[in-house]
């Protein structure tokens, strides 16, 4: 029975196994039927989608063919008003161009009806607003709107705009040539009161060195008083050819042009967003690689160009092109064509720049060319693109501008790269920051914003303190100790560029033509004192409000380290010594590096004015730079409390600074501490107690690490060795 029973399961059990198995594999190829219909449905929905796609874009073109064809056939006056056709027509341009922008043949067709003066101004007005290229603006077209003006047939609102229109394309013109060629044609129109500002905007744009002679005689006639477009172009001018311009102009940046772009701005911005890395042909266009295309059309530093200025429409000639040819004859070379170093140097004396300066900030060869020729105007039209740039866009001067802080960010950092490049502050960012620091938070692009501050051109601290400390000391007080620590930094790296372009000046002092600083030996030391004597007083009350901070006196030494070797590093007559509020904060303090870092500096400072001392011995005259006795006083002073404190262990006794740690006997017994004398020296100090453990548990010690300690010992205290004394000198300050 068992046996039976035992033979029977093992049957029924593979049944049900196949039967389970059966029923697995039929809700398998159930799922799997399932799934390939369902890919194949969603297959079927995607190709629906992009033939609906497909057609909507079809029809959508044809609209607008329709739409151009209509204005192309415009020959006489057409009202707006119950013209149900025109009105269609022209909501079809106007959605479609602020979508995807216009072909340079649509462009040329509605920029010819616009100008003919047969369509009202208002719809006049709503066509160039719409005018958005959704690649290149051909120069055909813009000669020939311009030959329109001539005429005199659209009203003086339809020139004005037509002219903002163009500035604001500038760029995007494929070439430039027969632009040029109508420089006396806009600079005829100076006369017109209206039209004026935006015609200097665009002669500022096409101003080459040639075009000074065209016509600056007759600028005179049209100046009147200092409006600030004519200011602009006169200054150019005057770069060019410094001989015509004898009156003269303000030194001082200013904003010369207003905004002619603002109407166009969000639809180009979108524009290029949807159609950004689609089209290979406009990836060519590039000047440079690498870098991402930025929201905004004059931060674009890489440049939107043509590829190749010379016969586009024959690309074998192109091709066949060689350094040879290029230097064969005497036409300027533009700048998209430059790849290599060996270009920029074959090539150097007839480098045509591009109208909009920023396209240069991120090409290192165009950075080259800035740096080694030294060209004013180029400078000047860098200077003014970047302060224009930097008003406009600022995120704490609009709310629109708020959503955008990230890519701000990203053009501060390219801007203060490409100081860091020229080694040279620009002064549009001087008086960006003067005018952005009383409305700034502390906290908005903060990193970016204070590495420019450390690239502040060297001038007046009188010009310099209202508009920059004066803003800075309010939100250093009222901010975190990392933003503290941040400004500090910054200073500091203020102070050795200032250092940096006095070395660079005497090195280049044999070449008359060069003059990096535009200020004397006098105003350089006045100004450095007084950015030391700033930092002293803001690092005293740093310390007071955040308890003596360790991470916040680290910084504030490391600034110290700095000017105490101005003398012999940098060259500079001067010395300045630490307030009493950082000098005994670190002296006492209860970390190891910085009584180290305090140490070193005095060692520093006791260098330089011996080499001071001896010079002046050894010279035998009069400088005219030299210490002042209180600035030996001082060290003095500040020695005696510090051998006091570590050595002779009578710091609070001796100290005779009038803001020292001297103590009166009654109130040291008060404090009831055994040993008070020897509370902070060498043995006892609570920053070297570590160490005071080591020699207990090694016998001996040395000072690892502690090598401002160790040569402040040797150079500043008398019972060192006999070694030590023949090394350091018998010289007492």
């Amino acid at each position: 029975m068992h046996q039976r029973g035992m033979a029977k399961n093992p049957k029924q059990a593979f049944q049900v196994h196949r039967s389970s198995l059966s029923a697995w594999q039929i809700e398998e190829r159930t799922a799997g039927l399932k799934t390939a219909d369902l890919k194949s449905a969603q297959k079927h929905e995607r190709g629906k989608q992009q033939s609906a796609s497909v057609q909507a874009g079809n029809s959508t073109q044809d609209h607008l063919e329709q739409a151009l064809t209509y204005f192309e056939r415009i020959k006489d006056y057409i009202p707006l008003k119950k013209n149900e056709v025109l009105q269609k027509h022209l909501t079809t341009v106007e959605s479609i161009a602020l979508q995807r922008g216009l072909s340079p043949e649509g462009l040329d067709v509605l920029l010819n009806v616009a100008l003919s003066g047969h369509l009202a101004d208002t719809v006049n007005t709503r066509i160039l607003k719409c005018l958005i290229p959704a690649s290149v603006i051909a120069e055909s077209s813009v000669v020939s709107a311009v030959s329109r003006l001539c005429v005199g047939k659209c009203s003086s609102s339809t020139q004005l705009l037509f002219l903002r229109w163009l500035i604001a394309m500038f760029d995007f013109i494929d070439h430039k040539e027969k632009l040029h060629a109508l420089y006396g044609f806009f600079f005829c129109s100076l006369q017109d009161e209206k039209l004026c500002p935006y015609v200097c905007h665009l002669l500022y744009l096409l101003t080459r060195r040639e075009s000074v002679s065209i016509g600056f005689s007759l600028l005179f006639l049209f100046f009147q008083g200092m409006q600030p477009h004519l200011q602009a172009l006169l200054s150019l001018y005057k770069l060019f050819c410094p001989e015509l311009v004898s009156i003269t102009l303000p030194a001082k940046m200013k904003t010369y042009f207003k905004n002619s772009e603002s109407l166009w701005k969000a639809a180009i911005n979108t524009i290029r967003r949807r159609n950004q890395g689609t089209s290979p042909t406009s990836q060519q266009l590039i000047l440079g690689t690498g870098h991402p295309q930025s929201r905004k059309r004059k931060w674009n530093t890489q440049l939107i160009l043509p590829a190749c200025s010379t016969d586009t429409k024959n690309p074998t000639r192109s091709k066949e092109i060689n350094h040879a040819d290029i230097l064969s004859h005497s036409e300027s070379f533009p700048v998209e064509q430059l790849h290599t170093f060996s270009q920029l140097l074959q090539n150097i004396h007839r480098l045509e720049f591009p109208s909009q300066m920023g396209s240069v900030l991120r090409n290192s060869l165009l950075l080259h060319y800035i740096n080694c020729v030294k060209d004013e105007s180029i400078y000047l039209r860098l200077y003014y693109w970047m302060g224009q740039t930097l008003q406009e866009e600022c995120t704490w001067y609009k709310l629109d501008n708020q959503q955008y802080e990230e890519e701000f960010k990203d053009f501060l950092d390219i801007v203060y790269k490409t100081e860091c490049f020229l080694q040279k502050g620009f002064s549009s960012c001087e008086e960006f920051l003067y005018k952005s620091l009383p409305l700034w938070d502390g906290f908005c692009c903060r990193s970016q914003i204070l590495r420019l501050v450390s690239w502040i051109p060297l001038s007046s601290f009188s010009e310099m303190k209202p508009h920059l400390c004066e803003p800075l000391a309010q939100l250093f007080f009222t901010s975190s100790l990392y933003f503290k620590c941040s400004v500090l930094e910054s200073l500091k790296e203020l102070l050795q560029n200032w250092l940096n372009w006095h070395v660079i000046q005497l090195d280049m002092e044999s070449d008359p033509k060069i003059s990096p600083l535009n200020t004397t030996l006098s105003g350089l030391v006045n100004s450095v004192a007084e950015l030391i004597h700033f930092v002293g007083w803001i690092a005293t009350v740093a310390l007071r409000l955040e308890n003596n901070a360790t991470f916040l006196l680290y910084f504030i030494l490391d600034f110290y380290e700095t000017v105490c070797d101005v003398y012999l590093k940098y060259n500079l007559p001067l010395l300045v010594m630490p307030p009493p509020g950082v000098f005994y904060s670190a002296l006492l303090s209860m970390d190891a590096v910085s009584l180290n870092q305090l140490c070193y500096i005095m060692y520093r400072y006791r260098t330089n004015l011996v080499a001071a001392k001896e010079n002046e011995l050894i010279k035998k005259t009069i400088l005219q730079f030299k210490f002042s006795s209180q600035t030996y006083q001082e060290y003095n002073q500040y020695i005696m409390a510090m051998v006091g404190c570590l050595w002779t262990s009578s710091a609070f006794q001796k100290d005779i600074h009038p803001q020292g740690i001297r103590l009166d006997p009654e109130v040291l017994k008060k404090t009831k501490v055994q040993e008070v004398r020897n509370s902070f020296n060498i043995v006892h100090h609570p920053a070297l107690m570590g160490y005071a453990i080591l020699f207990l548990q090694q016998v001996r010690v040395h000072l690892t690490g502690l090598q401002g300690l160790k040569l402040f010992i040797e150079s500043s205290i008398n019972r060192v060795s006999q070694v030590s004394q023949t090394k350091s000198g018998n010289a007492q300050v």
